[in-house]
């Protein structure tokens, strides 16, 4: 990949996937008959098993058509087409991210395309593209940097490029300003930048310029025209409704209509190649809007569905037939002299786990940077909001932030979940933990739990105290990350994680133990949840052998620890035999479920186990129906 020449072929790819369930395209297709749909060559879509339904799945169909184009280093290709088009799709097969089978040959420097040599050598900026909250624009880009380009390359090199990527996408003045403060335009181009700073040699784009205005759409189309003859690389962008100022930065345009080429090419013999076939722009018409409406379909209704589907088909054979020409380059070669990167920098290769590692931890504290109002926010948060509401933020946050931020950066590559997961770790864990553990000291020195004697304070019992409120803290946290992996909806997962601490606390904390009649499989039942473990620590730390608090001069007649009146119990342990089990000797320390130290491990070795649980789940590949939850 170090040739000064670049060149990305697509030779007759074909490719079929889901199809967005309710489309436009679907509806027509199902008003359809069969028979009509083989006369005018239409895609069946497969409407999916019961099965496939139920886990979500969406229905099937080809998308993309016998597909070839050609694009050379220093060029700008927008792929034009409406909704159902397969403009996206094409992004996605050639980034190899696309669900479903692909048939045909892609080819990047006549070396095949593979998902590793696309996350090494290219970039892909999706439709919708979230960056992390209270870190500046060029924090970004730092961290961008520290995770995409190699060790080798020294930090004043690294510096240099996040300069230069500022410059480029004119983001010099914003530079020091927090992410959430940028316009539309300038976040844009600050998601952009993100891909650009490891300098790949194809960037792929889905809408661009999507929601911004004409100026500043023209803007961003400027700057990838200069991005890509400055440095020699390829650009792919698709667009729904393009305007004519951008049509001099265009150096290629393909027109696509249900994942078939109308035309594919120079966008200077696009008006020559549709003039000879009997189709010349009016004047003063907007030729890439007047080809694409030409290359679309009408679906108002039936009827012009099909005459503009006969049309387009035959304007695709046309091309077939007459369009070899226009595939090719028709450019000279690239001025070398000019060109600043003659090798990208995106072939020194990957930084180390390590360097990964610490960059996202640097990346989190950053976050967290009491010199921002969101830092301030999150470190409010996180020290004395949490303890209290930990399933509720730790839900949003982590839909808002870290999960949509680790889907991006995992596809392109840069780390895998395990990663993801243990860096985040101890990134959370020893801010929870001491949020818990200062919330713990409220209530057990407030509560006079701790005794204070000759001593002083009882640090040790404050200590087993919190730590186990903490192991269920750090165990409900985990069962929401392996929630959220599946879950889209903070909302859902959130009520799911509550419906399931609720149903723990219930069946595992001693709360129903003193009802009677309980069945016997209800209290074991409570032995496979961390709640029972951590429950008996606390309860043996408040009552075991403890005495009633009495007056001066009082005294308790409790002659049997069910008397119908007096107190109820003899002490603390008399309240523990209607909750847990007992040798048969009752009273004597030879118990069977209340074993401080040992309750004290399991709670600790439940959390690690969840712990080791999401490593394994974050690892393993997950099934194409949850994928297309998260697609963008």
């Amino acid at each position: 990949m170090m040739n000064s020449e670049f060149v990305l072929e697509l030779i007759s790819v074909f490719h079929t996937g889901p199809v967005e369930p309710g489309s436009c395209v679907q509806k027509l297709f199902a008003s359809l008959s069969v028979f009509e749909c083989d006369r005018l060559a239409l895609p069946q879509v497969e409407p999916g098993s019961c099965v496939q339904k139920l886990v979500g799945n969406v229905p099937t169909g080809v998308i993309l058509k016998d597909v070839s184009l050609e694009i050379h280093g220093g060029e700008l290709m927008a792929i034009l087409g409406s909704k159902g088009s397969g403009k996206r799709a094409l992004l996605e097969v050639i980034s190899r991210r696309a669900q479903g089978p692909t048939r045909g040959q892609i080819l990047l420097n006549h070396v095949p395309m593979s998902l590793r040599l696309f996350q090494d050598s290219c970039g892909y900026v999706t439709h919708k593209t979230q960056l992390l909250e209270g870190v500046t624009a060029k924090q970004t880009l730092d961290y961008s940097a520290k995770l995409s380009l190699s060790s080798k390359i020294g930090s004043s090199m690294r510096s240099g490029r996040v300069r230069q990527v500022l410059a480029d996408l004119a983001l010099t003045q914003v530079a020091n300003r927090p992410v959430e403060q940028l316009t539309p335009s300038e976040y844009r181009r600050l998601v952009i930048g993100v891909q650009l700073i490891k300098d790949p040699l194809v960037v792929l784009l889905d809408e661009p310029a999507w929601g911004l205005d004409p100026l500043n759409t023209y803007f961003v189309i400027s700057i990838l025209s200069n991005h890509a003859k400055k440095y020699n690389r390829i650009i792919i962008i698709t667009m729904e409704k393009p305007r004519s100022d951008i049509l001099p930065f265009l150096d290629r345009v393909s027109y696509l209509c249900l994942g078939d080429v109308v035309y594919t090419g120079s966008t200077r013999h696009m008006i020559d190649y549709f003039r000879t076939i009997g189709f010349p722009c009016p004047e003063l018409e907007n030729p890439l809007m007047y080809y694409l409406c030409l290359s679309t379909v009408d679906r108002r209704s039936r009827e012009r569905f099909i005459d503009s589907n006969n049309q387009i088909a035959a304007l695709v054979e046309k091309f077939k037939v007459e369009g070899g020409p226009y595939r090719k380059y028709s450019g000279g070669p690239p001025d070398l002299d000019q060109l600043e990167h003659k090798v990208p920098l995106s072939a020194y290769g990957r930084p180390g786990i390590f360097s990964t590692m610490l960059a996202l931890l640097l990346r989190a504290f950053t976050m967290m940077s009491p010199c921002s109002y969101v830092g301030l926010q999150q470190l409010f948060f996180r020290l004395f909001l949490l303890p209290a509401f930990f399933f509720l933020l730790w839900n949003f946050y982590w839909q808002l932030e870290h999960r949509t931020r680790y889907y991006h950066e995992a596809r392109e590559g840069l780390y895998r979940g395990p990663l993801f997961i243990l860096t985040y770790c101890l990134y959370t864990l020893p801010v929870s933990y001491l949020s818990v553990m200062l919330a713990s000291a409220i209530v057990y020195f407030g509560l006079s739990l701790g005794d204070s004697g000759v001593d002083g304070p009882d640090w040790l019992g404050w200590a087993v105290f919190g730590s186990v409120l903490w192991a269920v803290w750090a165990f409900v946290e985990q069962q929401t990350i392996a929630l959220m992996m599946i879950v889209k909806s903070s909302y859902s997962a959130g009520a799911t994680s509550v419906a399931l601490t609720t149903f723990y606390l219930l069946v595992a904390s001693a709360s129903l133990r003193s009802l009677v009649h309980l069945p016997d499989w209800l209290y074991y039942l409570g032995h496979v949840i961390v709640f029972r473990y951590a429950s008996a620590v606390l309860h043996e730390q408040a009552f075991l052998d403890k005495l009633p608090q009495l007056p001066v001069n009082a005294s308790a007649d409790c002659p049997d620890n069910n008397a119908e009146y007096g107190c109820r119990y003899r002490n603390g342990t008399y309240y523990l035999l209607e909750r847990y089990h007992f040798s048969e000797n009752g009273l004597d320390l030879g118990r069977q479920d209340l074993d401080l130290w040992f309750n004290f491990a399991l709670s600790f070795a439940f959390f690690g186990g969840m712990f080791v649980l999401n490593l394994v789940l974050y690892l393993v590949p997950l099934p194409s129906f949850i994928k297309s939850k998260f697609r963008d």
